[in-house]
């Protein structure tokens, strides 16, 4: 298998996305802008609850630590994604986007099962609330993932709704370890304040040790840290983590290096879809940090692609969207 630049490892889920009410959040005892997991059965009853209320826009495959991946290759880069699907149409459905978007997986990856699913509700606000059934997904171990790719990239990539997986924290663990014996950069996700807030020992054990690269928002931020401002936050996280990139919303983003704290400015746009935003901030910023570009540079593009996500409905763009981005990018930058 080839080398690749990232290696992702990350739950695999069909998104099913709909257009909904603040009253139905309510109605359905929903907290507006976290995720939630749920079993299959109550899954599927507000699917089709959803389906007779609300506003249905669409299905395409998704996933936190995916949508990353996707960012990071359409602009160019190689990468891997370890995850566990279905042996069943979803399933197909799934790994064949990410073939599709240039991504390598493995055989290893199918399993007998129910390919995960999540509801992201989208209300008016443009904020996105997801109730996720993770189905196989749940199960992920070291069995599902290829690791041989992994030994000669550049980044390992993990993504924190793994934190509420005994089996998937055990493979990341043995993806840490790989990666370090081959001096592998490790980044990592905070995904979701409900992973702070419900799954805070898991992503502790993700965490390990500490972690090149963090990435989380400024209420993950805080909550993790358990302060009520940036600047203690970051002192705390600085223990955790090499370089810290926390993205506040329509601000844009704050990065930490070892020598300097900066933030960079976000982008006016007519907020539709906060859903994968967060993400395709990481994807970009990954591949501009492995392309060589500085981490100002860096999280200048990644907000001009995340500002992009926000502004359309669903957690991807088309693929060429990523490479005319880029481009837009480079010739505001002359």
């Amino acid at each position: 298998m080839a080398t690749v630049d990232l290696f992702a490892i990350g739950n695999a889920l069909i998104d099913q996305e709909f257009k909904v009410s603040d009253d139905f959040l309510t109605q359905q005892n929903l907290q507006k802008g976290t995720m939630q997991l749920s079993d299959g059965e109550t899954q599927a009853n507000l699917y089709n609850n959803l389906l007779k209320t609300q506003n249905y826009k669409g299905q395409t495959s998704g996933g936190s630590a995916a949508n990353t991946t996707v960012a990071f290759s359409a602009l160019g880069g190689s990468a891997f994604y370890g995850c566990r699907v279905g042996n069943d149409d979803l399933g197909e459905i799934y790994l064949k986007g990410l073939n599709d978007a240039g991504i390598e997986t493995s055989q290893q990856s199918i399993s007998e099962g129910v390919t995960g699913t999540c509801m992201v509700l989208v209300s008016d606000d443009s904020e996105r609330t997801m109730h996720t059934y993770l189905g196989i997904t749940a199960e992920l171990s070291d069995q599902e993932i290829n690791f041989e790719p992994l030994k000669t990239a550049q980044w390992l990539y993990i993504e924190g709704y793994l934190s509420t997986s005994e089996t998937a924290r055990i493979a990341v663990k043995q993806a840490r370890e790989i990666a370090k014996e081959n001096q592998v950069k490790i980044a990592l996700t905070l995904s979701d304040p409900a992973m702070v807030q419900y799954a805070r020992e898991g992503l502790n054990e993700l965490i390990d040790d500490g972690v090149d690269l963090l990435f989380c928002n400024q209420q993950e931020a805080l909550m993790y840290t358990e302060t009520d401002h940036l600047d203690d936050a970051l002192t705390k996280l600085k223990l955790l983590s090499k370089y810290i990139v926390i993205t506040l919303s329509e601000k844009g983003a704050l990065i930490a290096t070892k020598n300097n704290t900066f933030t960079v400015p976000g982008r006016q746009v007519n907020a539709v879809d906060t859903n994968g935003a967060g993400d395709a901030f990481a994807g970009a910023f990954l591949y501009a940090l492995n392309s060589g570009m500085s981490f100002t540079q860096a999280a200048e593009l990644a907000v001009l692609i995340s500002s992009e996500v926000v502004s359309k409905f669903g957690a991807r763009l088309d693929i060429p969207e990523y490479v005319e981005l880029f481009q837009r990018y480079q010739q505001e930058s002359i």
